[in-house]
């Protein structure tokens, strides 16, 4: 016994056992303090329900306001003669929309010069974009190019289509212009990034349909307010993916190139910029796809493109011909995709230096379009002799020729110029979509009235009603208290100040009945997620079969997901939960897919060998092991519900969504719809800081 005793190996158990205790208890203390806080809400709750909820009516305005609405009428006033408003804003905005995105219009879409149809007729318009896309890309991706435009036209819309085209390649030249140097600077310069951060975050969390109002007020509706929302909403990721890449970039590199005596320039241009060449081109293609996005959403605001003619097939619930604007978002989303990316993968190819690089302006233009000798072929299988220099150019010029041809004879012939009336079939898809979708409806209207109950009744209206018939006194210290226990002093802090904003600006109540919507869609998001993110993190096949699906889902614009759902469910609120939760649960299942194939094989293996069923593999090994990827999919799948939740203000959401819709639309409610765009910023600050916080937690 005392050998036994004496032996090193009880201890080894002991301490163990001892890890898991304190996990545990750290657990169980977290649950004893939600429960708590439930307790106390819940009697709060039964005593003094519907009191002090600041509900208040949709017409009826506050101080706050009303003074928005007099900033607004003094711009509108000063428009007339102030040296800015009228001088920089008004002439500039004129400028733009007459002389940039005008003239764009005139030589490629719109009646030109008292011609019946543009300068450049379709075939020119093909011819253009299928030779750029060869330049840049290649030739799948020319191909790729010429059958998405011809869909424009196929599907008739084609003025539209290459509205939206020229506005979002305005949008993002633009937003390179401004956002590569922003990042560079970020990233040499700590006290810049610092200082832009914060401002970073907000832009990023902020709903694309909060920037409407407030642009309005300064650019009044129109392509030049279109350009200006969609530019904002595109140079964020940009930044941040340019100060990414270059931080990126191997110190070991950097100081042997400090070692060389290089200057502080030479390193970015010849050594920062070629090694993070890649990562750029990764946050050109994000912010290409966030200002078409962005571009669809400033149809509202009568910008030029497709999004309006998905906004008047909403309003008027013509499921078909929303269908149709819808699928060419869809195409051109996934045009341009495929095209930056094939671009960036085309370069990476080839072994050309940016040392002749001579001035950071140059640089930064070449990132994007680099010098069209250097690109190289596409064939990756097999190594082969790629062309020369002087070749490439001489081909590109040959090539050229029957594209000048193409863009001549658009010109001077009619049939040419208009797109033929015979080739349009959308028409017949439209009248085909809304038939199988009447028949579809009348046979699972049933099954989707059965849905549609038993969540709003079982659990979304008894959320909506805890948090807005509760008083605000009771709510707002709940809040609080779920963010300190759950995250700690950091969002606590952080939720009081967005707390203090939403009272301020008056709608309390409205901004509780979106917080619901957000829970109740995250919710059916983090089940679909980890369904399908266990499925095809433990499955191979189950992953070439769906991740494809889910890349394809995640091209789509935001308004895209409303048409399904609408036809599915009508306009309510919960026809924006469907919509949020078909938006946001792609990134959420490739996240949590994620998580579980990065489980070590090592402990799969030992787990394994102890003879464990897949069920216990799955919630004792993988999820567990895999929290870190399930809180991040948490929190990125609430940010893109809360988006898209309040995008569902079209369809009968309500709240703030609406009434962020409603300032531009009635000019007396301005003032409240910016004060609702602050609103949904707020409440899309508090709930990432909670959600970040925790994920931070859970990786501890």
């Amino acid at each position: 016994m005392t050998t036994l005793e004496a032996t090193p190996a009880p201890p080894a158990p002991t301490s163990k056992e001892e890890q898991p205790r304190v996990a545990e208890t750290g657990t169980r203390r977290t649950g004893l303090y939600l429960l708590a806080i439930a307790v106390v809400w819940g009697l709060g709750y039964f005593l003094f329900k519907n009191h002090d909820t600041l509900s208040r009516p949709f017409v009826q305005l506050n101080g706050l306001d009303k003074w928005f609405n007099h900033i607004r009428d003094n711009i509108q006033a000063a428009g007339l003669h102030n040296w800015f408003f009228h001088g920089v804003i008004g002439n500039g905005s004129t400028f733009v929309n007459d002389h940039v995105i005008g003239e764009l219009q005139g030589w490629l879409s719109t009646p030109s010069g008292g011609r019946p149809v543009p300068e450049v007729g379709w075939l020119g318009v093909v011819a253009i974009f299928t030779w750029i896309a060869y330049a840049v890309a290649g030739l799948r991706s020319a191909g790729l190019v010429l059958v998405g435009t011809l869909l424009f036209g196929v599907l008739g819309y084609w003025q539209d289509s290459v509205d939206t085209v020229i506005i979002t390649i305005l949008a993002v030249v633009v937003s390179i212009v401004i956002g590569i140097p922003v990042g560079i600077a970020m990233a040499r310069r700590p006290w810049v990034s610092a200082t832009l951060t914060p401002v970073l975050d907000v832009m990023q969390t902020m709903p694309s349909l909060a920037y409407i109002p407030i642009a309005v007020v300064i650019f009044g509706p129109g392509a030049t307010c279109a350009l200006v929302i969609t530019t904002i909403y595109a140079i964020p990721p940009l930044v941040r993916i340019t100060e990414h890449g270059l931080r990126s970039v191997s110190a070991t590199t950097i100081e042997a190139a400090g070692s060389m005596g290089v200057t502080r320039g030479q390193l970015l241009r010849k050594v920062q910029l070629p090694m993070a060449r890649r990562t750029i081109i990764v946050g050109v293609n994000q912010c290409t796809l966030a200002a078409l996005s962005m571009a669809v959403i400033a149809g509202l605001i009568n910008g030029p493109g497709l999004g309006q003619d998905v906004i008047y097939a909403l309003a008027n619930l013509n499921v078909g011909d929303g269908a149709v604007a819808g699928l060419l978002i869809v195409v051109i989303a996934i045009v341009l995709d495929r095209t930056t990316t094939a671009a960036s993968e085309r370069r990476e190819r080839t072994q050309g230096s940016l040392g002749a690089v001579s001035s950071p302006g140059v640089m930064l233009v070449s990132v994007v379009l680099e010098h069209l000798p250097r690109w190289a072929s596409q064939d990756t299988r097999a190594p082969r002799r790629r062309p020369s220099p002087l070749m490439r150019r001489i081909v590109l010029l040959v090539t050229l020729v029957p594209v000048l041809v193409c863009v001549y004879f658009s010109h001077s012939y009619l049939d040419l110029a208009q797109f033929p009336t015979a080739w349009n079939v959308g028409t017949h898809l439209s009248n085909g979509i809304n038939s199988v979708t009447d028949t579809v409806v009348n046979h699972v209207d049933t099954f989707t009235a059965w849905v549609k109950n038993a969540i709003s009744y079982g659990f979304l209206n008894p959320l909506q009603d805890l948090l807005a018939s509760t008083p605000w006194w009771l709510t707002a210290p709940v809040l609080l208290a779920i963010s300190w226990v759950v995250g700690g002093l950091k969002p606590f802090l952080t939720t009081l100040v967005c707390e203090g904003v939403i009272l301020g600006v008056g709608l309390w109540n409205d901004s509780m009945t979106t917080l619901t919507m957000t829970i109740v869609a995250t919710v059916l998001v983090m089940i679909i997620a980890l369904i399908v993110g266990v499925w095809i993190g433990r499955s191979r096949t189950a992953d070439r079969i769906i991740r494809p699906i889910l890349d394809a889902f995640q091209t789509f614009p935001s308004f895209v997901y409303l048409i399904p759902a609408l036809a599915l469910f009508s306009p309510s609120r919960f026809t924006a939960i469907v919509a949020a939760t078909l938006y946001a649960a792609p990134i959420a299942v490739k996240l949590v897919a994620d998580g579980i194939r990065g489980v070590s094989a090592t402990t799969i293996e030992a787990a394994r060998s102890q003879g464990i069923t897949t069920w216990q593999m799955i919630f004792k090994v993988q999820l567990p092991m895999a929290r870190s990827s399930i809180a991040l999919a948490a929190n990125q799948g609430l940010l893109y519900v809360l988006s898209m939740v309040v995008i569902g203000g079209m369809v009968g959401a309500g709240s703030l969504g609406y009434l962020a819709i409603s300032g531009f639309a009635q000019d007396n409610l301005l003032g409240k719809g910016i004060n609702a765009g602050i609103a949904v910023t707020a409440l899309g600050i508090l709930l990432d800081r909670t959600a970040r916080a925790a994920a931070n937690r859970g990786r501890t």
